[in-house]
């Protein structure tokens, strides 16, 4: 069955096509013989129109997408579309900051409920960010503190030592910091991260064995389909791929097979079907990504596999049962 997709992401100029994920499902939808849109989130708008759902628009250009480098894609002429009368799925995969802005869009996107299916599930996108959704968790995580009093800062680097502080809604590696088991500069660093971010912060203890990589596994409608480890690059402690990092083929541990297990079936239940998890020593779960994960090129690039069909497959079987 032929579906019209519209992908709400960052423009298409600015992607790197060797390693974006949103780039791989365009090709995949294209490939199945679905027509294909694009439009920024900042072009959604609302209008009432007596109904409790309304009407839900965005400036969108049909695309035609093509892996070759600086000639990647040819869009026709943007237009406002109607996402329910014209659109029978939606990919939400702009990149993080999770903020206000990103909130609005799912908002917007979930009363599409019903008429277009809309990936990952936009209300269950907003009730599960990255890290606060691992909290569900906790059994699994590594000693952690969400606060935002310098007192309790203190305490927690005290009792553990070497920390990583962390922005609660960052993304992509950035803005994440490594203190020493002295705790110099932990009042500085907390100044500076008040005045950036409203929201409290993340601390944890440095784990000395994500020298030994960060795995990044991916999930699909709850079930696991691969996995890469991610190591950090020269000078650095942060593995993420953004950040200089490499990655290698990995397969998963036993403690990894029951952290997968014991997520799946919330994951499917909340409609988030293409899911990214970081485990950290073969057992420390630290994030779980749902608002655009990455990750599937380099895992189809060591496996052999074709991580994007079976999102697809997944989709398909979700739209075939509205």
């Amino acid at each position: 069955m032929k579906l019209r997709v519209a992908v709400q992401m960052d423009p298409l100029e600015s992607i790197n096509i060797a390693g974006d994920s949103s780039f791989a499902l365009m090709l995949a939808a294209q490939a199945r013989g679905h027509e294909v849109w694009h439009y920024d989130f900042a072009t959604l708008a609302y209008e009432s129109d007596g109904t409790s759902h309304g009407k839900i628009t965005a400036h969108a250009a049909p695309v035609t997408v093509q892996r070759v480098e600086g000639d990647h894609f040819t869009a026709g002429e943007r237009r406002r579309i109607d996402l329910a009368q014209d659109i029978d799925v939606v990919l939400m995969r702009q990149d993080p900051p999770f903020h206000l802005g990103y909130i609005t869009a799912a908002f917007l996107l979930d009363r599409l409920k019903g008429t277009t299916l809309v990936v990952n599930d936009p209300r269950e996108v907003v009730n599960a960010p990255e890290k606060m959704f691992v909290l569900d968790y906790a059994q699994y995580m590594p000693p952690t503190l969400v606060a935002r009093h310098i007192d309790d800062l203190r305490a927690f680097q005290r009792k553990h030592g070497s920390v990583v502080v962390k922005p609660l809604h960052g993304n992509g590696g950035k803005a994440i910091f490594r203190l020493d088991a002295d705790g110099t500069n932990l009042s500085a660093l907390s100044e500076v991260f008040d005045q950036t971010w409203p929201e409290p912060h993340m601390v944890q203890p440095f784990l000395p064995e994500v020298s030994e990589g960060d795995k990044r596994i991916v999930l699909v409608d709850g079930e696991f389909v691969g996995a890469i480890n991610r190591f950090p690059g020269e000078g650095e402690f942060r593995s993420n791929l953004a950040q200089g990092g490499h990655a290698e083929s990995t397969t998963l541990t036993a403690a990894e097979e029951e952290i997968c297990a014991a997520m799946g079936p919330e994951l499917k239940r909340r409609g988030l079907v293409f899911v990214g998890i970081d485990v950290i020593g073969g057992k420390w779960l630290t994030e779980i990504n749902v608002t655009s994960p990455t990750g599937i090129v380099a895992i189809d690039r060591f496996n052999g596999t074709d991580t994007a069909a079976l999102i697809w497959d997944a989709i398909e079987r979700r739209h075939a049962a509205l």
